[in-house]
């Protein structure tokens, strides 16, 4: 229980030695009796010397006794009581001689403590938050949605949203933000708002819908000197060098309301999920994400994930919505965008062009999505199914079966996205395609460059390509018509797949 050179360990080593309390006996009767004695001869002992004799030997041996045992109980109650209260009773005494070296000792552990709780996302991360928040905007959104009723007719209506945006550069005229593809796309205006609560409006740079990633920017001439006093451009943080468990803040607009943050734990790295569009319903695959249990909701998309040094190191992405699922967000790694953000950014602003005076391809297509892409082994992007004769399609070195995956540089997966690209170009101007072209070697890669032309010349080609249609249509009608008659009746399925051909199953046109 006690240590070997514990004085209380040994009881050879008790404070007290018989021999030594012997020597110094008061009732050591020969010493007397020699300094009493003045002839040297030997002196008759006093009355009632024995008994006095007898007496100091019995009180000799109690205090002899007494001290043994009140060593002896000392030790036992030692033993006996809890090493704590004695660990306490020795820092208590250890305290009051070094009380100075106690207390400065004990404000470093303290000041340690509070260092790696921060660390660690558990306690205050208000420092972090006051750091990065000049960096983060909200960005409402408008649109516009055709819906048809059941007997063709189509209407239009106005859309409203919100999401998130990082600031993470400028240039002589404009401040850039990087947000999601899926908080902007579709839409017809767009207003950034900082962190005073000022709102300007805002305008395209460039979108990558496979990476769901795109740059907006701000002209720094709409922008107040006092908001910009107050605004900061981000810090950017290595995702490569995140370690799963390590502490993350989320910050964004969440549902609308404003800026909120939200703290976890990096959950997961290298996650793949499958994400649906809203708007179109098609699912896309979204690879290479974080996954975290920081709090992410909708408005929160395209806002800032940020390490413990306040560094962004993902842009806000989704989240797994499900009674059975809690705690599960995602984010796109920052490392693993930064070159196509900095390709985003270098795209020339664009805002939205006139119906009358937008450009147009020419063409007739059918989305590949994940699914098709897998099924018939093509890559993922958009079908030529159709050169329509008269578009500038036509007059460039476009293809009937080449699959369109990206339009200026810029990833598009669907009609859609093309569409909405293509609002923000006007006639006359050049743009090239990215194409993946059959051949015997699987799919080429080539990069083709036309001019769009307007609305006008594209109605004149799509009805002159209609009419065409119409008339090999009605031939190829007659001709099943004939072949029927001759090989007797054939199944409704070759009928069917006959009557595809005519493009019935390829509806978008541009």
């Amino acid at each position: 229980m006690y240590d070997s050179d514990n004085q209380y360990s040994n009881f050879n080593n008790f404070p007290y030695d018989s021999s030594a309390r012997k020597a110094e006996d008061p009732y050591n009767t020969v010493s007397d009796r020699n300094a009493g004695n003045v002839a040297g001869a030997p002196e008759e002992p006093k009355k009632g010397s024995g008994f006095a004799k007898k007496l100091g030997t019995a009180a000799a041996c109690a205090l002899v006794f007494g001290a043994v045992a009140g060593v002896t109980m000392g030790m036992v109650s030692r033993a006996v009581a809890p090493k704590s209260s004695v660990a306490s009773a020795e820092s208590s005494a250890a305290a009051e001689v070094m009380p100075n070296l106690t207390k400065t000792a004990t404000k470093e552990a303290a000041a340690g403590s509070t260092a790696g709780s921060s660390e660690g996302a558990t306690l205050d991360v208000s420092a972090i938050v006051e750091k990065a928040m000049p960096s983060v905007v909200a960005i409402d959104v408008k649109g516009e949605q055709q819906v048809s009723d059941f007997f063709g007719r189509t209407a239009s209506y106005e859309t409203s949203g919100a999401g998130s945006g990082i600031i993470i550069g400028e240039n002589e005229e404009e401040y850039l933000i990087v947000t999601n593809n899926h908080v902007i796309e579709n839409t017809t205006s767009m207003k950034v708002q900082f962190i005073d609560g000022k709102s300007v409006d805002a305008e395209l740079k460039g979108t990558d819908s496979g990476a769901d990633v795109a740059v907006i920017a701000v002209k720094k001439s709409d922008v107040a000197d006092e908001t910009k006093s107050k605004i900061a451009i981000a810090e950017i943080g290595d995702s490569n060098e995140l370690k799963v468990g390590q502490g993350v803040i989320a910050i964004g607009n969440a549902l609308g309301y404003g800026q909120s943050v939200t703290v976890g734990y990096l959950s997961a790295k290298d996650r793949t999920i499958t994400a649906q569009d809203g708007s179109t319903g098609q699912e896309t695959k979204v690879e290479n994400l974080l996954q975290t249990d920081a709090a992410i909701n909708p408005g929160n998309s395209g806002g800032a994930l940020l390490n413990m040094q306040g560094q962004v190191i993902g842009i806000n992405e989704s989240k797994s919505v499900d009674t059975k699922v809690e705690g599960m967000g995602y984010a796109i790694p920052i490392s693993s965008v930064t070159e196509l953000i900095n390709q985003l950014s270098s795209q020339k602003t664009r805002g939205t062009v006139a119906e009358a005076d937008r450009g147009y391809i020419g063409f007739r297509g059918q989305n590949v999505d994940n699914e098709a892409a897998q099924k018939f082994n093509m890559p993922v992007g958009i079908f030529v199914y159709k050169i329509i004769d008269g578009g500038a399609a036509a007059e460039s070195e476009l293809q009937e079966n080449d699959i369109i995956t990206k339009f200026e540089g810029q990833s598009v997966s669907s009609i859609e996205d093309l569409k909405e690209k293509l609002t923000r170009y006007k006639k006359g101007e050049t743009v090239t395609l990215t194409v993946k072209r059959p051949s015997n070697k699987g799919y080429e890669e080539k990069e083709i460059q036309l001019t769009l032309k307007g609305q006008d010349s594209m109605k004149n080609a799509t009805a002159e390509s209609e009419s065409k249609d119409g008339q090999d249509s009605r031939d190829s009608g007659s001709e099943r018509r004939n072949s029927r008659g001759d090989s007797g009746n054939r199944s409704d399925s070759n009928s069917g797949d006959n009557s595809n051909e005519d493009g019935s199953l390829f509806p978008f046109q541009w």
